[in-house]
């Protein structure tokens, strides 16, 4: 497994120059930098060749991840949104490819956050999503992108809650490049068993964010970080461990998130840092078990 970390825990905005932290994860132990997508609609051909070569010289693999505003919702029933959504996707995955990035992420099956003041329509949407999912990850595929539909909790999202929601709609799309994403996160909110949701997921797995229950850095809060490891050892999991952190208030990004204190302590930058690299090092030695655990997942 390579683990990483998304840059906005890092920010407060989500359209800024995340290639500035490119050579900062380098720095603190990452394997992988997970940009946004938003940060792509303005970007340049010279520009993504510019952060492309970044990366290949730190030795960093770059990720993405994206929550579609609802402009660019594939689950939409007007077909000016969902026109507008395959556009916007099409161009995107264009870009993912130049940039040499293998996995996108996120909502990107519908809309987020979901606006819950509308009527909702699951099983509308469901049909509707599956089949605009199913065209785009087509695409994905030619672009050499797995188009990784994260499981969100009920307060984001209404379309994918669990795992088992989500792998029936992957193989209802039935297209390779089409994959399963989980969020320690969403799962500890949505999930019986996050131990099982794994082993669920299988080789469907394309994606695995990493975050405890408050939000915090790995090591911070409650989440059973020595079973996640255990199970996703139990399937092969062999991808990318992003940790997703968000403790920094304020901005659209805390916003969005609902991060309404402080959740770093009062942190200077210097710390953040700090932190950050002692999680990456708490998730490799935890995930890093022996194959003597292989087993002994399925009786926790």
């Amino acid at each position: 497994m390579k683990y990483g970390i998304y840059f906005a825990y890092w920010e407060q905005e989500w359209n800024v120059d995340q290639k500035q932290y490119i050579e900062k994860v380098k720095r603190l132990g990452f394997d992988v930098l997970e940009i946004s997508c938003a940060m792509l609609k303005e970007t340049t051909a010279r520009e993504l060749q510019e952060m492309k070569k970044m990366a290949q010289d730190a030795g960093i693999t770059l990720t993405a991840g994206y929550g579609p505003n609802a402009r660019e919702n594939l689950a939409s029933s007007d077909p000016e949104t969902v026109g507008n959504a395959v556009a916007f996707y099409t161009d995107i995955l264009k870009k993912l490819e130049i940039l040499d990035i293998h996995t996108l992420g996120g909502g990107i099956y519908s809309y987020w956050p979901a606006d819950y003041s509308k009527p909702i329509d699951k099983a509308g949407d469901w049909a509707r999503s599956v089949g605009n999912v199913r065209r785009v990850g087509k695409i994905a595929g030619e672009c050499g992108v797995d188009y990784c539909l994260e499981v969100l909790n009920r307060f984001e999202g209404y379309l994918l809650n669990t795992c088992a929601e989500c792998r029936k709609f992957v193989e209802e799309v039935d297209v390779d490049a089409v994959k399963i994403m989980l969020d320690t996160f969403h799962m500890n909110i949505e999930e019986d068993s996050m131990v099982e949701a794994i082993l669920l997921a299988g080789d469907k797995l394309g994606h695995f964010h990493v975050g405890e229950n408050n939000r915090r850095l790995p090591g911070k809060g409650g989440i059973p970080w020595y079973q996640i490891g255990m199970a996703l050892r139990a399937i092969g999991y062999d991808k990318n461990v992003v940790m997703e952190p968000f403790v920094i208030s304020g901005g659209s990004v805390g916003s969005d998130i609902k991060i309404w204190r402080d959740l770093s302590n009062g942190a200077s930058a210097e710390q953040l840092d700090r932190d950050a690299a002692a999680s990456v090092d708490y998730l490799r030695h935890t995930f890093g078990g022996p194959n003597s655990d292989y087993c002994s997942v399925l009786k926790v």
